[in-house]
């Protein structure tokens, strides 16, 4: 599994222009923004909160308010700055629709369709792009040279061997040898239905869902913590999903660090 941030929410060029400091004697000072250390994510979330509270315009609230949240320590003793509490209060109070103006868009490679059944029930604030089984050849003369497959720990660390009854025989058989057996003979039935003139729509109903596959996704904040949430491991969920949620957390807190406390109570 890969999973890279593309993109992620970032201000105009007018916005971030407009926190320009000019000196009548000097001129040009630097802008307000690089000075505080806010991330362009912090200053949209402080844009959307305030707007629902101040008499200030939306347009003007960072530049009017951002030396006193991003500038002063918290004033409720657990850390940061005061936009840090102002985050922390508005997601204790449940306003969490201010954070669905923060999105992240990602690549994520080589998930088993089994991931991608449970990914899309998650429909709110996500979207999805998935590459076709349809239009993209999964035969092993194609240009994917076959499908790929994800392999589960419980099978790829598995050393227990028995017998096992094979076409009337029995043999020695471990949990990897049954489970490569099933996915050769997946892609041999792939291709000899391809042979037979089956088009590749309906020769991709034998491919397991093991078969691996990739996808774009684009998730608003508001909607990853809730996914982390019930998601993440120690919640019961399968391994697979369980290494996405961690993998989503850690490209996202390294682009927006301050969101790190949210997903740790998510």
């Amino acid at each position: 599994m890969s999973v890279k941030l593309i993109s992620h929410t970032q201000l105009s060029e007018e916005f971030y222009d407009s926190f320009d400091i000019f000196d009548e004697f000097i001129g040009y000072e630097g802008n307000q923004h690089d000075r505080w250390g806010a991330t362009d994510g912090q200053a949209v979330a402080l844009t959307a909160i305030r707007t629902c509270y101040s008499a200030n315009k939306p347009s003007e609230i960072v530049a009017l308010e951002g030396g006193k949240y991003f500038g002063q320590t918290a004033t409720d003793g657990e850390g940061g700055t005061e936009a840090d509490r102002l985050f922390r209060h508005i997601t204790r109070s449940g306003h969490t629709s201010t954070m669905e103006h923060l999105t992240f868009t990602f690549a994520i490679e080589g998930v088993s369709r089994a991931l991608l059944a449970q990914l899309t029930r998650h429909r709110v604030g996500f979207s999805y792009s998935v590459q076709s089984q349809r239009y993209v050849r999964m035969g092993s003369s194609d240009k994917s040279g076959g499908f790929d497959y994800v392999v589960p720990p419980s099978v790829s660390d598995s050393v227990v061997v028995g017998d096992a009854e094979l076409n009337g025989a029995s043999v020695d058989m471990n949990a990897t040898a049954v489970y490569e057996y099933a996915m050769r003979t997946a892609q041999w039935s792939y291709d000899a239905l391809r042979k037979l003139g089956v088009p590749p729509e309906d020769a991709r109903m034998v491919l397991p869902n093991a078969a691996a596959t990739n996808l774009v996704m684009t998730a608003n904040l508001r909607a990853l913590l809730d996914f982390y949430g019930k998601r993440r491991e120690g919640r019961g969920s399968q391994w697979e999903i369980a290494e996405l949620a961690e993998q989503l957390r850690r490209e996202v807190t390294k682009a927006e660090p301050w969101t790190a406390p949210y997903f740790d109570v998510a």
